[in-house]
């Protein structure tokens, strides 16, 4: 299995969460500007939401990326939004890019709001998330 991770952050909470999952896949973390260099079977998309749905550079990264992408996994912060999956769904949909039902999600720093997250118990979730999809997978 090959795999990738590629992650959109404003405030520096969804690269924490990127570089989580980097640990145990193990690949380099990478900002949704760089483009997949070959095919992976899986794609470990991180995001947030802004205004109601994910930054139009994730979008792109999924529309340019769709012929290297076999399944995109979404994780992701956010103060209020409790997933990532639907706005990413919809983009992928369009482009035929499968979106696995499972997802990572924890609540984002936004100003006061939800301070000090992601935070090392987050941290220590999404790395358990990743090893059993991993696990599941092989």
């Amino acid at each position: 299995m090959k795999y990738a991770v590629r992650f959109y952050t404003r405030s520096g909470n969804t690269k924490k969460l990127a570089d989580a999952v980097a640990k145990i896949v193990p690949v380099e973390a990478k900002d949704v500007t760089v483009p997949l260099d070959e095919r992976v079977d899986i794609l470990f998309l991180g995001c947030s939401y802004y205004a109601f749905d994910v930054d139009e550079a994730v979008k792109k990264f999924i529309v340019e990326n769709k012929d290297k992408i076999g399944k995109i996994i979404c994780f992701g912060t956010s103060a209020m939004m409790k997933s990532m999956k639907k706005p990413v769904s919809k983009v992928a949909d369009t482009v035929g890019v499968a979106v696995a039902q499972e997802e990572f999600h924890c609540r984002g720093q936004f100003g006061k709001i939800h301070k000090n997250r992601p935070n090392a118990a987050d941290l220590e979730e999404i790395s358990a998330f990743v090893k059993k999809i991993m696990s599941d997978i092989e």
